[in-house]
C-alpha cells in the first residue's frame, strides 16, 4: 500500500477525507479509486499560541439563544434574468456563493457576463474575474451581448493572493470567477485544479462572502459524468449549485438548480442561444412543443412539474418487430430502467406481446424528466406506437402507473390541468383520484382511469 512521501498527504477527491496512506475505498464516503496525492500547506502554527497568550481562547464568541436573534427582511438583488431569478429563489442573496457548473460552451460565461451587464446598469459595482481569458477576449464578446456601464470592472488573474486584495481594496457588490479550477494559492505547493487548490480557493471566497456581504459566482469545469470537477466537498461548502444542461449545438438551454440554501432546488430556467447572447423563454411549454407531428401514432403530450412551473413535453415511442432473438431498447430524456418496467407492466397486465419487439421512447426537445408523472404518457405513447393508432390530437395525459397498472395519483393536479387548457388542449388524461379532488373546469374535456386496462379504451 502506497505511503505519503514527506510533505504530501492523501486526499479523498469526493469528500476532501485525509489519509496519511493511500487507501482504496474512503473511510469517509465508501468512494473506491478516489484518492489522490497532494502536498501538504505549511502553517506557523503560532495563531493558537498568540491566541492563548492574549487569553482570546476564553473569551471567544459565545453562542447566542435562538429568540434573542433578529431576523431582517431578506432583500434579494434582481439580475435582471427572470429565469435566473427563478432558479436563484427569487433574486441573489447578499453574501452567498454560488456554483456554476457545465459543459464546455454550454454559455455559462455568457450568462454571467449578461447578469454582469444588467446588474452594473441598475447601479451595482460588479467584479469579473477571469483566468482563462484575456482582457480583449472579454470585451469582443460582451459587444456582441450589448453595451457595458463604467460600474463593471475586468481583471485577470489567478494568483488568490493579488484577487483577495483586489475584492478586500474595490469592494464590489458582485464578484465572478471564472473559472476556479484556475485559481491557485501560492502557499499550496499543488498544481491550479488540483484537490488541494479547489478546496483552499473556495475557503477564501468563503470568507470573503460571508466576511463582506459579497455575492460571489463561481464557474466550475465539469468531468465527463456530468459532475463538477474536483472535490465533492466543493458542492457542500458553497450556498447554491446551478448546473446548465442542455447539447451546445442546440439552440435551448437549461438552467437547474441542484441546491440551494435559500430557495427551492427543483425550479428550472428555459434559455434559447442566438448571436446576440442567451435570450429567455418566457413560455418553456409552447417552445417544447414546437413542430409537434400531427396524425401520428406513438406522440403524447405530458405534463412534468419543474419546481412551481409546469411544463410540457411531447413523447415520442416507436414500437416495431425485432428482426433479432434479443430486443433494443433505448430511452432519451427519461429514466432507461423505468421504461423497461413499464413495458413490463403493460405485457403483464394488458397482455400485449411486445417482448419480441425494439422499443424507443424519446422525449423531444432535448428535456431530461425523471417525475413518475409521464409514467401514462409513456405508456399511451407506447400502446399506440404498438396498435398504430394516432391519439387524438388535443389531448395530454399525466399520471404514475404502479406495479399492479393502476394509475396513482400525482401532486398539483390543477395547475397541470391549468397549464393545458391555457395552450388549447381540449382533453386530459389524468388519474381519476385527482378527478375526484379537482374544481369543475370549462373549456377542457377531464377524463379520469383507474388503470391501464382504462388507456385501452381512449386508444
Amino acid at each position: 500500500m502506497a505511503k505519503a512521501k514527506s510533505g504530501t498527504i492523501f486526499y479523498c477527491q469526493e469528500c476532501g477525507y485525509e489519509s496519511a496512506k493511500w487507501m482504496g475505498q474512503c473511510p469517509g464516503c465508501h468512494t473506491w479509486n478516489s484518492f489522490v496525492e497532494e502536498p501538504v500547506r505549511k502553517s506557523s502554527g503560532n495563531g493558537g499560541a498568540a491566541e492563548r497568550s492574549q487569553g482570546l481562547s476564553s473569551q471567544g464568541k459565545r453562542p447566542s439563544i435562538l429568540s434573542e436573534i433578529s431576523m431582517d427582511k431578506e432583500e434579494r438583488i434582481l439580475t435582471g434574468i427572470g429565469e435566473l431569478d427563478r432558479v436563484l429563489g427569487g433574486g441573489v442573496v447578499p453574501g452567498s456563493l454560488v456554483l456554476v457548473g457545465g459543459d464546455p460552451g454550454i454559455g455559462k460565461s455568457t450568462l454571467l457576463l449578461q447578469m454582469c451587464r444588467l446588474l452594473a446598469e441598475s447601479g451595482k459595482k460588479v467584479l469579473y474575474i477571469s483566468g482563462e481569458e484575456s482582457l480583449q477576449q472579454i470585451k469582443m464578446r460582451a459587444q456582441r451581448i450589448g453595451q457595458f456601464r463604467d460600474t463593471l470592472q475586468l481583471l485577470c488573474e489567478t494568483n488568490l493572493g493579488e484577487i483577495e486584495g483586489a475584492i478586500t481594496r474595490e469592494k464590489p457588490e458582485i464578484v465572478i470567477i471564472d473559472s476556479i479550477q484556475t485559481m491557485y494559492q501560492e502557499e499550496v505547493s499543488a498544481a491550479p485544479g488540483s484537490v488541494s487548490q479547489v478546496r483552499e480557493s473556495t475557503g477564501v471566497f468563503l470568507k470573503l462572502a460571508k466576511g463582506y456581504g459579497i455575492s460571489i459566482f463561481i464557474v466550475g469545469h465539469v468531468t465527463k459524468e456530468g459532475t463538477v470537477a474536483g472535490p465533492r466537498v466543493l458542492e457542500h461548502m458553497v450556498d447554491t449549485v446551478l448546473y446548465f444542461e442542455g447539447d451546445r449545438h442546440a439552440s435551448y438551454r437549461i438552467l437547474r438548480g441542484v441546491k440551494n440554501r435559500f430557495g427551492s432546488t427543483n425550479e428550472i430556467g428555459v434559455f434559447e442561444m442566438r448571436q446576440e447572447g442567451l435570450c429567455e423563454v418566457k413560455n418553456p411549454s409552447e417552445f417544447m412543443l414546437n413542430g409537434k407531428p400531427e396524425g401520428a401514432s406513438g406522440s403524447v403530450v405530458s405534463c412534468s412539474m419543474e419546481g412551481t412551473r409546469p411544463i410540457l413535453v411531447e413523447i415520442q415511442a416507436l414500437v416495431c418487430q425485432s428482426n433479432f432473438g434479443f430486443p433494443r431498447r433505448q430511452a432519451a430524456g427519461t429514466d432507461f430502467n423505468r421504461v423497461n418496467l413499464l413495458m413490463a407492466v403493460l405485457e403483464k397486465r394488458l397482455g400485449l406481446q411486445i417482448s419480441g419487439c425494439d422499443a424507443y421512447v424519446n422525449i423531444a426537445g432535448g428535456m431530461k424528466v425523471q417525475e413518475p408523472a409521464i409514467d401514462l404518457g409513456i405508456v399511451m405513447a407506447v400502446i399506440s406506437s404498438f396498435k398504430n393508432r394516432p391519439i387524438e390530437e388535443h389531448m395530454i395525459a399525466f399520471g404514475e402507473v404502479g406495479l399492479s397498472g393502476e394509475v396513482r395519483a400525482v401532486s398539483q393536479a390543477a395547475i397541470r390541468v391549468s397549464e393545458a387548457k391555457k395552450l388549447g388542449f381540449g382533453t386530459c388524461v389524468l388519474p381519476k383520484v385527482c378527478l375526484d379532488k379537482l374544481p369543475k373546469t370549462e373549456g377542457i374535456r377531464l377524463i379520469g382511469v383507474q388503470s391501464v386496462k382504462d388507456v385501452m379504451d381512449i386508444i
